[in-house]
Formats: C-alpha cells, structure tokens, sequence
C-alpha cells in the first residue's frame, strides 16, 4: 500500500483552508485517511500552519511520500531538514548534539524570517493608515477652503446687493438747474 501525506481540503468556495494527512494514494482526496498530521489555512498573511512534526518525521520514516505541497509545508517547518540531520545522525556523520544545535539554529533564523515579515505586514497597514488619513485631512482641507471661498462670495454678492438696495432706496437730491448765462 502507497501511504502519501497530502491535502485534504475543507472550508467554503473561495475560502479553502487544508488538513495535512497522511493517507493511501488510491483514497479519494476527501476521503478516508489514515492519521491527521495538522492543518494549513493560506488565507492568512503569513499563512497558519499547525503540524505534530514528530508525527510527520514517524512517517517520512517508514516511507510515507509527501505531494509537492505538503513537501513545502513540512520543509517549511523543517521537518524534512530534522530528517535529513536524523539520517547524518544514523551515518555517524555527526552527532544527535550537533544535529540539534544545527536545528535550533536553523529554527531561531527562520522564526526571526517569520517575525519580520509579521512586524513589515504591520508596518506596512499602519503607513498605509497614516497616508490615507492624511490624504483625508488634505481632502478635507481642500473642501473646507473651497466652502469658505464660496461663503465669502456669497457674502460680498450678498452686500453688494444690500448696498445697491440701499443706494435705491435713498431719495436721490436733484440739483438745482442752472440759470442759462446771459
């Protein structure tokens, strides 16, 4: 029997999020698995991946193929990489001490990957933020000024008006007419 660790989708349309199982290849992808290994949500920015990666090590161990995407997913945890060291380990290339030091340091660097994009997302958002708020206090600027000029016409038009109504209004004096010369 040909056991794979692959995807199993869940989720809604357009809203997929995964279970990370392992399972026989001639199970139908939904189907009946042997033993869930964790979860996988893309939609998320970085995307959530939850793994037993002792769980998935047993089973690269006796042979369990991953897919190209769950190959990704458990590189991406370092499962593969633990696997890997294991191996040297077994070799003699090295010892379980070196093997472990070599993942702490691989897992501190990639946690510190992870922290950074996580705190750029963010930084990111909040200037994002800060420009279109103050683009809505330039907008907002640019609007009050323009009520104000149009206020102002609106009064000068207005005493103007009251001014000519007053000049109207008075009772114009005539001169006297002027005596021909003689």
């Amino acid at each position: 029997m040909a056991v794979k660790i692959r995807l199993q989708r869940h989720g809604k349309k357009n809203f997929a999020f995964f279970h990370i199982v392992v399972a026989d290849s001639r199970a139908p992808r939904d189907g009946k698995f042997i033993e869930q290994l964790g979860s996988y949500n893309p939609n998320t920015n970085p995307a959530t991946i939850i793994l037993d990666g002792e769980k998935a090590l047993k089973w690269l161990g006796v042979g369990a193929q991953p897919t190209l995407t769950a190959r990704r997913i458990l590189s991406y945890e370092g499962v593969l990489l633990r696997k890997h060291l294991a191996q040297g380990v077994a070799k003699g290339a090295l010892t379980q001490a070196e093997a472990d030091a070599k993942f702490a340091a691989w897992k501190a660097q990639k946690d510190e990957k992870v922290a950074a994009k996580k705190t750029g997302i963010k930084n990111d958002a909040l200037a994002k933020a800060q420009a279109a708020k103050k683009a809505e206090a330039a907008v907002n600027e640019a609007r009050a000024k323009a009520i104000a000029e149009k206020k102002a016409q609106a009064e000068e038009a207005a005493r103007q008006a009251s001014e000519e109504a007053a000049a109207a209004a008075e009772p114009v004096a005539e001169e006297p007419a002027e005596a021909p010369a003689e």
